[in-house]
């Protein structure tokens, strides 16, 4: 049996089971909210505590990888946005497994792109696809993840960093204005500022201010990414919708600025647990709309395909992958 995870800083999947040919196959998984738990050793031990015994006690895990929000230094990796550290050695000991591997949550991302199926994707531009280009995985949800998969011997090999503490460029003057109001309220603004969960909610906030309206008056059950959301693509009221296509201009802007970053013609990669929630609006045309404005170079960002993974296993699957020597 292997161990598969996806540690965030607002879930952790859990999963165990076999990879049977380039199939992962789960016996048995668990989603868990990261809140709960004081650390991760504590959800690994509910988790396993729940597996029935025939399926995956710790003495029959023989490996496992989990994919962690953080970076990652050698085996151990301490994440950015949740007060844990995983160190994949220690967990090994401690519950009895034969290894433990610990990895980046985006490297487990983009070994997990070539175990999708179709359905697993929605595509929102074709472009020109060319197996043996680059790749580029990127995802917001509690912090922005990015990846880039380059070609090396035949496979691609994933290169994965911090790019979300990055600074926001502003694309356009609306984007301007709101650099500028988070700038003075927070000093250096960063993508992850933006183009996250609570970057929605900043986003969101300064279109109130820009409005005159106090946040409390628009959403009154407290706020949050899911009541925008909803107010957006539900309820049509006119500041969310404002705030979400301003969220969705930005987020298409910077995929296209890591696209041509690494020249992304092998697919670009859209993960996360925001862009499932916001699909309908991704595919109305503004995130391509912004992701394709690069100027001179406009036709190359066209000949990109990108895609949105709507698989919220990817990590796991990846993680799976790069657990079994896949």
């Amino acid at each position: 049996m292997i161990l598969a995870g996806d540690v965030g800083a607002t879930k952790v999947l859990l999963e165990i089971g076999r990879v049977e040919g380039d199939r992962w196959q789960p016996a048995f998984g668990r989603r868990y909210a990261a809140s709960e738990f004081a650390d991760f050793e504590s959800v690994l031990q509910a988790f396993l505590s729940e597996c029935p015994g025939h399926l995956g006690t710790p003495r029959n895990i023989r490996a496992g990888c989990l994919g962690v929000a953080g970076p990652a230094s050698g085996n151990r990796v301490q994440m950015t946005n949740l007060a844990w550290a995983l160190d994949g050695d220690a967990i090994a000991r401690r519950f009895g497994i034969g290894r433990v591997r610990v990895v980046n949550d985006f490297v487990a991302a983009g070994a997990g792109i070539g175990l999708l199926g179709s359905t697993d994707l929605v595509t929102l531009q074709a472009g020109e696809p060319s197996l043996a280009a680059p790749r580029l995985v990127i995802g917001a949800g509690s912090g922005l993840g990015v990846a880039y998969m380059v070609p090396v011997a035949g496979r691609h090999e994933v290169i994965a960093g911090e790019a979300g503490h990055a600074g926001f460029a502003p694309a356009n003057i609306e984007q301007l204005e709101l650099w500028r109001d988070l700038h003075a309220r927070r000093g250096r603004v960063t993508v992850e500022d933006v183009v996250s969960g609570p970057g929605l909610v900043r986003v969101f906030e300064f279109v109130c201010r820009s409005e005159g309206k106090p946040p409390g008056a628009v959403l009154p059950d407290g706020g949050g990414p899911p009541a925008i959301v909803r107010g957006a693509l539900a309820l049509g009221d006119p500041t969310c919708t404002r705030a979400l296509d301003l969220f969705v201009s930005c987020y298409g802007s910077v995929t296209g600025d890591h696209a041509l970053a690494v020249m992304a013609q092998g697919g670009v990669y859209i993960c996360g647990g925001i862009a499932p929630a916001i699909l309908s609006r991704l595919v109305a045309g503004g995130f391509g709309a912004a992701f394709n404005d690069k100027g001179s170079h406009s036709g190359l960002a066209r000949k990109m395909p990108v895609f949105v993974v709507i698989n919220d296993g990817l990590g796991v699957l990846g993680a799976a992958a790069l657990a079994s020597g896949a």
